[in-house]
């Protein structure tokens, strides 16, 4: 069997390896940009019933057009980091979501590789990829949150190292040819993974570094997801775009590959209201021009898609879809390209 090397046996593709996944196509080309919204839509803090009736918003920003809808994955709520993320489980609620939608990509941002067995992830990811036609696009992360690794037995410290090993044992599970794998997470012969993806792919979105060097990220990552620097002005874009340059002078033998960045926006109903940083940068407050501004000033940076978060804006979250859809999506619209393939499950 092979050794592990996390650089050898699958690395990262450009964008013609995934030119029939419908998912990646519709978020995804050179010079454009497309808009998702990230859930949840509303922020939790000890009540349920903020999450009432998301599916069916979900359903309008589908119907709308927008290119992706967002979930995170955090399996234990840590009072001092004071943010339980989507609450649901993100793949059993990609799957929910994705009998509620009919186009829109599922996309997770991220998928803890660090802490989930690659089979697990593999087993979980193919079945969603395959219930939405093709729609799943897997943002993943090493983890962040310290006091999740040793609850599942794990030091916090190695989480680099397990993501990389992870990322490797992954891809060798959903290849055509049965796996022959001798990885630290695990050996594997005689046996294979199924389902399969719907096209053969599943798109591997890095968040930040994952604890790994600029040279690992170059060469397998299928897009790169990072935080967007300062938002209310344009230094931070112009910052942004160092960084993105200096990815994609990393890829080998370049080619297209998508960059995203995301942010918690607090719409103001005067659509002229200046980019003005809340809670420290974390949100931005501006009007739908502002926030139009900044878009192209991402799309001139070289991003491909922004992910949209209003789990602490003011207005209600129906009214700021409606009108992201009718004044903000049309400047930014998502990408034609193959539909999901029709499932008959």
């Amino acid at each position: 069997m092979t050794q592990f090397n996390p650089a050898a046996v699958t690395r990262g593709a450009n964008a013609s390896a995934f030119a029939d996944h419908p998912g990646y196509r519709r978020m995804f080309a050179p010079d454009q940009l497309t808009l998702g919204i990230f859930l949840p839509l509303r922020f939790y803090a000890g009540d349920m019933t903020v999450l009432e009736g998301q599916a069916q918003l979900v359903s309008t920003i589908d119907r709308l057009g927008f290119a992706a809808t967002w979930v995170r994955d955090v399996p234990l709520f840590d009072p001092g980091f004071g943010d339980a993320g989507q609450v649901f489980d993100p793949f059993v609620y990609l799957a929910y979501l994705a009998a509620h939608t009919r186009q829109i990509a599922l996309a997770t941002g991220s998928a803890i590789f660090s802490l989930r067995h690659p089979i697990e992830l593999a087993k979980l990811a193919v079945s969603i990829d395959r219930l939405s036609g093709g729609r799943l696009v897997l943002g993943i992360a090493s983890g962040d949150r310290a006091v999740e690794f040793p609850a599942y037995g794990l030091a916090h410290e190695t989480r680099g190292e397990r993501f990389a090993q992870s990322v490797d044992y992954f891809r060798q599970l959903l290849a055509n040819t049965p796996p022959s794998i001798e990885s630290p997470l695990g050996q594997l012969s005689d046996a294979f993974l199924l389902p399969k993806p719907v096209t053969g792919r599943i798109p591997l979105i890095v968040t930040g570094s994952s604890r790994q060097s600029m040279h690992w990220l170059g060469e397998q990552a299928d897009g790169w997801l990072t935080y967007p620097e300062a938002t209310h002005n344009v230094m931070g874009p112009r910052r942004l775009a160092e960084k993105i340059r200096a990815w994609r002078e990393a890829i080998p033998g370049g080619g297209f590959r998508p960059h995203m960045t995301n942010e918690w926006i607090d719409l103001a109903e005067d659509p002229n209201f200046p980019r003005t940083p809340l809670q420290g940068g974390y949100v931005l407050k501006t009007g739908r021009n502002g926030l139009i501004e900044l878009l192209g000033e991402w799309q001139a940076a070289g991003v491909n898609h922004a992910a949209l978060g209003m789990q602490m804006a003011r207005r209600p979250a129906a009214e700021i879809i409606e009108e992201l859809g009718q004044d903000v999506l049309p400047l930014f619209p998502s990408l034609s390209g193959p539909p999901p393939l029709a499932q008959q499950w």
